[in-house]
């Protein structure tokens, strides 16, 4: 299981074991990790953390967020990866069993081509994104988001953000992953999408 480690100027402040499937860092007392400190805003940043993969993700923080020496606004979390806010570092580690055992469903028993998303109404309607990525964002933050997840037998769905649940073909999602089905339709933000495999 992956944890983050609060560091400033080489001492540990806290530790934090990545349990839930969104963990939220800020100066606010409602966050997940409080940092209590000006440089920090008051929503700055979230772990989105799907099985054993985490995705950090910058909540448009004032002074922004470093992955390893770098400004990030989204970032695929890896073993070690050193994330830096203001004077403070968090270290993301992955338990070394974790890295090695995979006890993730498989679900599909052969190799999926590559997939798309198409957006279905509104001013953006005819849209398609290519799922090349092992993580996607569909939604709007704040209101509903969704998060699409590569595997290699297929895609997955999880509700991350919002207080009523994405649907698709009409049902909500529950806690957890769903793996897609070829034409699922998908309600998000009040916006209409439709899942493909990418003809080949």
């Amino acid at each position: 299981m992956a944890k983050i480690i609060l560091t400033k100027g080489g001492t540990v402040i806290q530790e934090m074991t990545l349990t839930k499937e969104r963990t939220t860092i800020g100066r606010r007392a409602h966050n997940d990790m409080v940092i209590d400190n000006l440089a920090i805003s008051g929503e700055h940043a979230v772990i989105i953390t799907i099985y054993n993969d985490s995705f950090l993700e910058d909540l448009n923080s004032t002074n922004g967020t470093q992955v390893n020496g770098h400004p990030v606004s989204k970032h695929f979390l890896q073993h070690n990866d050193i994330i830096q806010m203001a004077r403070y570092k968090l270290v993301y580690q992955v338990d070394s069993e974790e890295e090695i055992k995979d006890n993730r469903p498989k679900m599909f028993p052969v190799p999926r081509p590559d997939a798309t998303i198409t957006v279905l109404d509104g001013p953006s309607a005819g849209k398609e994104m290519l799922l090349t990525k092992v993580l996607t964002t569909i939604g709007r933050p704040g209101i509903q988001v969704a998060i699409v997840t590569r595997r290699p037998h297929g895609y997955e769905l999880t509700h991350v953000e919002g207080q009523t649940y994405t649907r698709v073909n009409d049902v909500p999602l529950s806690a957890g992953a769903r793996a897609l089905k070829d034409e699922d339709v998908i309600d998000i933000a009040g916006t209409m999408m439709k899942f493909s495999w990418k003809a080949v």
